[in-house]
């Protein structure tokens, strides 16, 4: 675990005096810039105008040092109760645990943050940005998910913030109810994050904290959605400071989330393979499959389940099974993922590999479409009915839909007329309208289409909750994605697989990264 940052020193007495007719208070951001301005303008330059913003966001953000030492003391022992000692210790005499700071500020920052790094995204930069967060908000705020995952930061550390508040320590009540968590990394590592804070929620625990983001991945498509952009600058020093000065005084807005339960049986061939699953899903064991008259194949009388939760969207097929094998590859080979550029190259050259393009030249395409495995059922808006749905027979790939971006920043639902919504039943598409988009991708050539945005995609369904049946006998495996992490789910041979979405009765919360 890191060691424990220096806060700010305290103001003297006389500092701490107020002059007897104090002028109006700047807004915060306006206040930093005329102090740095003054700064230049004295022959300062820029090195002192860094350095005030430097402790203008630490004043902001930074914990008390004692809330710090508490909350990691509880992550060390996986025990809330462990950081109890910080109540002792609210007064600063340093009597109870003697490395304290006698005069460390104990008063809670206005916008209290903390941060979480995938080192393993941004082409490998992610450490580089990591150092860059650690020195403008101190150390012990920002956390590596490589060594601190975020359940656990949800189970003692704001576990320990709640027990403290509950002692009655305000300042850690503040820091609780007014906490954001910035999170740099790819669309996966955000809906980690996501996910995890969601679990809040469940348990009672609110208030939940909102989300930034930093896009350290390849597509990008969350952040994009919310104004964080496309990519991070790693090439301009001041880009770190500006993502956090956005993190604290961004608005939030609420984003859809959905639930998915894949239910495997368990006699099936699927027992045969190791199921690597993505950090985004876990196992919920054995569990009984209730069927309610819309299964078509064989079902087993127990099944073993697993769940997850996605913010933009899930698909099954051949785009799920170009991603496993490029995430496969870079993971043998990480030198090759040097940046969201040559990412980019590599998913291009494995999509022709994987015969995305080129299986209509030897084959019908027809004989792999989704069709010949897949049943697909929906509920729509304020009904309590499955509907069964056809799928287009060419179609080698299903994606469900939350947001507008996809695939870096594209759109294949499309911006879609009045007249051809209202003729297919649809309604305009939005990130909180309680509804997926499910659309086909055909073949490489239809789906490159698609993706420079010459053409849409193969307009299927709207849902507010879907079921997909994989049954068994035909294929070996299916590859499934979620926000960008993908895997192989093994059939089998006898029963069918199912996949059950539904809305989460909750929503995320994301702060908005294009307000300033």
């Amino acid at each position: 675990m890191s060691s424990f940052s220096s806060s700010a020193p305290s103001p003297t007495p006389s500092e701490r005096e107020a002059p007897r007719s104090p002028p109006p208070p700047a807004p915060p951001l306006v206040g930093a810039l005329i102090e740095s301005l003054s700064f230049r303008s004295c022959g300062f330059g820029r090195a002192a105008a860094s350095a005030f913003e430097k402790e203008d966001l630490r004043a902001r953000a930074a914990f008390p040092r004692r809330l710090r030492a508490a909350v990691h003391a509880a992550m060390r022992a996986r025990d809330p109760a462990a950081g109890s000692f910080a109540l002792e210790d609210r007064d600063g005499d340093g009597s109870c645990h003697p490395w304290f700071d006698a005069a460390a500020h104990d008063s809670a920052p206005e916008s209290p943050l903390v941060a979480f790094v995938n080192p393993r995204s941004g082409g490998r930069l992610g450490p580089v940005l990591k150092t860059r967060l650690q020195e403008l908000i101190g150390e012990d705020q920002v956390f590596d998910l490589t060594i601190v995952k975020p359940s656990d930061f949800v189970e003692y550390a704001l576990a320990c913030l709640e027990q403290l508040a509950e002692s009655g320590d305000h300042s850690a009540r503040f820091v609780r109810d007014n906490l954001r968590v910035m999170v740099a990394g790819g669309d996966g590592t955000v809906g980690w994050v996501l996910g995890c804070l969601g679990e809040l929620y469940v348990q009672n625990r609110g208030p939940v904290p909102p989300v930034a983001v930093i896009p350290l991945g390849t597509g990008n498509d969350l952040s994009r959605s919310f104004g964080w952009g496309a990519s991070f600058s790693f090439s301009w020093k001041a880009s770190a400071k500006r993502s956090l000065y956005k993190a604290i005084f961004g608005s939030v807005s609420c984003l859809d989330s959905w639930h998915v339960v894949v239910s495997v049986p368990e006699n099936g061939e699927e027992e045969k393979e190791e199921l690597d699953l993505p950090h985004s899903l876990r196992r919920l064991g054995q569990c009984t499959f209730y069927d309610d008259g819309t299964a078509k194949g064989e079902l087993p009388e127990t099944v073993s389940c697993f769940d997850g939760v996605f913010y933009n969207y899930f698909s099954i097929g051949m785009d799920a099974q170009v991603a496993y094998g490029f995430h496969q590859l870079r993971d043998e080979k990480p030198f090759l993922a040097s940046g969201p550029l040559s990412n980019k190259l590599i998913y291009a050259g494995y999509t022709c590999k994987q015969g995305w393009f080129f299986t209509q030249c030897i084959s019908d395409p027809e004989l792999r479409g989704l069709r010949n495995i897949i049943c697909l059922s929906i509920k729509r808006m304020d009904s309590s009915e499955w509907e069964s749905i056809s799928v287009p027979s060419s179609v080698r790939a299903i994606v469900a839909l939350n947001l507008h971006n996809y695939a870096s920043g594209r759109n294949p639902w499309g911006n879609l007329k009045p007249e051809y919504l209202e003729k297919r039943g649809f309604v305009e598409a939005h990130s909180d309208d309680g509804l997926l988009e499910i659309f086909g991708l055909k073949q490489g050539w239809h789906a490159s289409l698609v993706m420079v945005e010459l053409i849409s995609a193969k307009h299927i369904a709207q849902a507010a909750a879907i079921r997909i049946e994989i049954k068994g006998g035909q294929w070996r495996d299916a590859f499934m994605q979620m926000d960008g992490e993908p895997w192989k789910q093994p059939l089998s041979s006898e029963y069918s697989t199912f996949v059950d979405i539904k809305k989460v009765p909750y929503p995320s919360l994301i702060i908005n990264g294009g307000d300033r």
